[in-house]
């Protein structure tokens, strides 16, 4: 897999020392952000200036291994050559028309991704979560318009531990009171059933259910797979109820768990796919809904749009995302090095580490919260040259570039066993009445 980066995983670059704290450049540009951007985010203290490959650099010229992936938005590398080119070519000819007039790449765009997917139509939009709130409404539109289910009656099936976004009406079937709480009064439709369950999704069925919305592995929840059966079980439901299944794939698709989408893995073809993150190349947002005719088709003109959606600069990268996919190599990347990197984690189980969930270059590490919390690590990981980012308390999340070499995958690891190793050693050296936090 062509990357821009060749040398990113050198032991200088790797060696090279970074500060407990910010430097004087870095906190001021810190100081500068917090004190004019809403504070909905909590950042590492790390102020990020070039990207190559895997690796990152900071404003003070430090190196460090990206193990985000800016949430697999940069599936394939920073600066990635192949998706530069698309956006500086499209970039020297046209930006955006609207979709008032058609545009010479929207149609390409479109005709590859739907056959990427095995579909027939592409709904473009820009981010996930307007991905999700497209797909609620196309979802109670077929309902109405095909199913035939009384207007206003239209409900969603959703799972416990959810992360589809932060809008009002997803946050209104989020059960994370950090993105629910004080956001009232929510939108009604959606019934939330336990992730995994299968005999409580078909109990929470009814005839006016036109949707069951999934992630095939929920992501912000910290890498959690569902039942090798779980997934096969929704289709037939869907299939015997005449219900959409939706999957979102925004996080888990396009390569990042060794396969195009992560329902490949159990053989499962959904009705709709959702899509974003990688597909924009780590460049531009975009996002598409994914289906066949009978379910996209029911949108008429007027009823749903975006100024930005489908774009030509958009679709340019977009094309060049999915001509990589084509290949099957961006894939066979995060199957081979995700077996090495969820070896690598295994190993550290016992050894600080309570369980690793995931698939392909993807993983959930609990860390045992006696040693440290999530957002504790990371802050150790990042002084060893390490990004990563915590999640639910003791749990962290790694999902590096589909790029990144095979030795710096180990060093990662490595790195992670050290800072657990630090820990341990503090908390045996501590009394015993202060070990417990």
């Amino acid at each position: 897999m062509t990357s821009a980066a060749s040398d990113g995983g050198t032991v200088a670059h790797r060696v090279l020392p970074r500060p407990e704290a910010p430097s004087a450049r870095q906190a001021a540009l810190i100081d500068r952000e917090e004190a004019h951007t809403a504070h909905n985010y909590h950042p590492l203290p790390v102020v990020v200036a070039e990207g190559d490959g895997a690796w990152v650099t900071d404003v003070d010229g430090r190196r460090y291994l990206d193990c985000l992936a800016a949430y697999s938005a940069v599936n394939f590398g920073h600066s990635h050559p192949v998706l530069l080119d698309a956006a500086r070519a499209q970039l020297d000819r046209i930006t955006l028309t609207s979709r008032a007039f058609h545009n010479d790449q929207l149609g390409p765009f479109v005709d590859e991704l739907a056959a990427l997917a095995g579909k027939d139509m592409v709904l473009p939009m820009n981010t996930g979560a307007e991905a999700v709130e497209s797909a609620i409404k196309v979802a109670r539109a077929w309902g109405y318009r095909v199913k035939g289910v009384p207007d206003g009656a239209a409900n969603i099936i959703v799972m416990a531990g959810n992360f589809h976004g932060r809008t009002t009406t997803i946050v209104s079937f989020s059960d994370d009171p950090d993105a629910r709480d004080g956001f009232g009064p929510y939108t009604p439709g959606f019934r939330t059933v336990p992730y995994g369950d299968a005999a409580a999704l078909a109990a929470a069925v009814d005839d006016d259910t036109v949707a069951v919305l999934v992630e095939p592995i929920q992501g912000e929840a910290g890498i959690v797979v569902p039942p090798a059966g779980f997934l096969p079980a929704v289709r037939a439901l869907c299939d015997e109820r005449r219900i959409l299944f939706v999957a979102d794939e925004i996080q888990s698709g396009l390569g990042r768990t060794g396969a195009t989408f992560s329902c490949d893995l159990v053989g499962v073809v959904p009705d709709v796919y959702l899509l974003g993150k990688a597909l924009g190349g780590g460049i531009v947002p975009v996002s598409a809904v994914v289906a066949d005719r009978e379910v996209l088709g029911v949108l008429r003109p007027g009823e749903h749009g975006s100024t930005f959606g489908g774009n030509p600069l958009a679709a340019a990268v977009g094309r060049a995302v999915v001509a990589l996919l084509a290949t099957g190599e961006p894939q066979e990347r995060a199957r081979l090095l995700g077996s090495r990197l969820h070896a690598g984690l295994s190993r550290l189980i016992g050894r600080g580490v309570l369980a690793v969930r995931g698939a392909g270059l993807w993983a959930g590490v609990d860390i045992d919260p006696a040693l440290a919390t999530g957002r504790e690590v990371c802050e150790l990981l990042l002084q060893r040259g390490v990004l990563a980012k915590d999640t639910h308390g003791s749990t962290i999340r790694l999902a590096p570039p589909l790029v990144i070499d095979p030795a710096d995958l180990d060093w990662a690891v490595e790195q992670l066993e050290f800072v657990l190793q630090d820990l341990a050693a503090k908390a045996a050296a501590m009394p015993s009445s202060n070990i417990l936090k």
